[in-house]
């Protein structure tokens, strides 16, 4: 077994713990395939906007002052604006150092407030830094941005998510974890099939994404204040049937294909 190997299976070991099902085969299938490539890399590029933009509504729901809010806003207008705005130039934001405008100021009632900001801070920079990666990818390959409906993988599981907080951030933190665990699974399965250039990048996403898992659920545990296994399980119940289901649409958190061969 080479480093790179071991390194691999010591990152996916907790994962596949904690999820309920591995990526079934016939999604790497259909993944691999090179006329979904397209989808493939548009999907990851928006997943990681996705994730950033869920990271700051968190901090800015349940962790800043106004003031802090519209720093973080500000922060991630350039992407958003690629993203939703009719001109897309990556210009704006690639190459440059993006940052915070400012220091971020905790909620004086949050006891949390602290610990959220700083793991999220954390996680943002690295979406916004692997979106741009995915872009640059996508450019070298010439393959445009364009507009991509979403699957049905993250309304999905937001359906078990409890109404009333705290236990709404809690489940949401979950939910994060669930999704963040499995983008390390499907990066870590599908990175064979690709091509090298490809292939390291994917494995190089891999640290980051299995911490990303971790930070959501040490969250969830320390904002609950008690044990949440019954709503880690209730969850991870839910994000399999999706991952197991079958999907009509191809994107990076799918189900299974709905062909008529998938579902023979």
């Amino acid at each position: 077994m080479n480093d790179t190997q071991a390194m691999i299976d010591n990152l996916l070991t907790p994962v596949r713990q904690f999820l309920h099902c591995d990526t079934p085969d016939a999604w790497i299938e259909e993944a691999k395939k090179p006329e979904n490539l397209t989808a493939l890399l548009v999907d990851h590029c928006n997943c990681e906007l996705k994730a950033s933009q869920t990271a700051m509504f968190l901090i800015r729901k349940y962790a800043v002052d106004a003031e802090s809010g519209k720093a973080l806003m500000a922060w991630a207008k350039p992407y958003e604006d690629f993203v939703y705005g009719l001109t897309r130039d990556m210009r704006q934001f690639h190459g440059k150092k993006n940052g915070l405008s400012a220091d971020l100021t905790p909620k004086a009632n949050c006891p949390y407030g602290e610990e959220l900001i700083a793991k999220m801070v954390r996680l943002i920079k690295e979406e916004f830094h692997h979106f741009e990666q995915v872009l640059e990818i996508m450019d070298e390959r010439g393959i445009p941005y364009s507009n991509l409906q979403a699957g049905r993988y993250a309304k999905g599981l937001m359906k078990v998510v409890r109404t009333h907080d705290p236990v709404t951030l809690v489940d949401k933190l979950i939910v994060g974890a669930y999704i963040e665990a499995r983008s390390c699974e499907r990066f870590a399965k599908l990175a064979p099939h690709l091509d090298s250039d490809l292939q390291k990048f994917y494995i190089s996403l891999l640290r980051s994404e299995a911490r990303h898992y971790q930070d959501y659920l040490q969250l969830a545990e320390q904002i609950a204040g008690g044990d949440i296994s019954d709503r880690i399980q209730a969850i991870g119940a839910r994000e399999a049937e999706l991952i197991n289901a079958p999907d009509t649409v191809f994107r990076f958190h799918s189900g299974v294909p709905a062909t008529a061969d998938a579902l023979a």
